[in-house]
């Protein structure tokens, strides 16, 4: 048996910024990320401000970890083909939001994880989970990778040079088969249906059926959480709605230019004609270059239709 849940969204929203409920996001950032995370604190950043876009499109999540690091999670549903840019302006942000200010040194720049849970099919490619980071690699030896020095090893806490920078986690939810092979699938399952189902054991979803069950909340939460789901049904249809309209529109522009195209072929060829018939009348009387003036072809036109005649 499997219960039915809030969205991941909403929880992001109302529950899961709550202190009492960390070892949820703990949970699943473990599960993605490979490693233990114990979150201190949630943010207060431009990243968690709700606008009204926010219940239609995405929403943000920002948490520090005991290692100071940052997780930005963030949830996306509508399409956008400049939706990479944006991921690499939220982490570049979020490096220069959280540098001391009066810090001289970059030794202490954040370590950002983006991830990010993606219901729009813009991407392409058969993975549903996918990930990047920064390493340099040789020119001309492909396998040396770069490494930091023993000192900035021990200064920064580094092992590798990605270790600085950004890593991105994309889970193209839509994409998963429902299959869960592993804990981390189990909680894609999760993202993808609103569900947990009573075998599954990845870390956190255990507190997540408990906290996130629909039938727990009280009636004003049930509203509020039921409108939003409204909301995000609205959106989709209107966004299916605007496609359709415009591929419509598209399919009755291209074939009113098909038509007029053919139109305007079918004259040329209809003038083409004529203009052989009078050159034909003409070839005993003029020479080629008069008939090519009167009747707008070419000489070599005139001269072949010379060859042809005699034919």
């Amino acid at each position: 048996m499997s219960r039915k849940l809030v969205s991941f969204d909403w929880a992001m929203k109302k529950i899961l910024r709550q202190k009492a409920n960390f070892v949820i996001l703990e949970g699943f950032l473990t599960e993605l990320l490979k490693f233990d995370v114990k979150i201190e604190e949630v943010l207060e950043s431009e990243a968690n401000q709700e606008s009204e876009e926010d219940k239609f499109n995405r929403v943000d999540l920002l948490a520090k970890n005991e290692k100071g690091q940052l997780i930005l999670i963030e949830v996306q549903y509508s399409s956008e083909i400049d939706y990479f840019q944006r991921m690499l302006y939220g982490s570049s942000k979020l490096i220069t939001e959280y540098i001391s200010k009066g810090d001289s040194s970059y030794k202490n720049i954040k370590k950002v994880y983006s991830v990010n849970i993606v219901y729009s099919t813009l991407e392409e490619g058969e993975n549903y989970i996918s990930y990047g980071k920064t390493e340099f690699r040789g020119l001309h030896k492909k396998d040396d990778i770069l490494k930091p020095s023993k000192s900035q090893q021990e200064d920064f806490g580094i092992d590798t040079i990605s270790d600085i920078y950004p890593e991105y986690y994309i889970l193209r939810v839509n994409q998963f088969n429902d299959i869960a092979k592993n804990s981390l699938d189990e909680w894609i399952y999760f993202l993808k249906n609103d569900e947990i189902k009573s075998d599954f054991k990845a870390k956190g979803l255990n507190e997540a059926k408990e906290t996130l069950d629909i039938m727990k909340l009280d009636d004003k939460a049930r509203a509020i959480y039921k409108r939003s789901e409204e909301n995000k049904r609205y959106k989709a249809s209107l966004l299916y709605t605007a496609r359709l309209k415009g591929l419509k529109e598209g399919e009755k522009r291209g074939l009113k230019k098909g038509i007029k195209r053919g139109i305007e072929k079918g004259k040329k060829e209809g003038e083409k004609r004529k203009a052989i018939e009078i050159a034909k009348n003409l070839l005993d009387i003029l020479d080629s270059k008069t008939i090519a003036l009167k009747t707008g072809l070419t000489t070599e036109e005139i001269e072949k239709l010379k060859i042809t005649d005699k034919e």
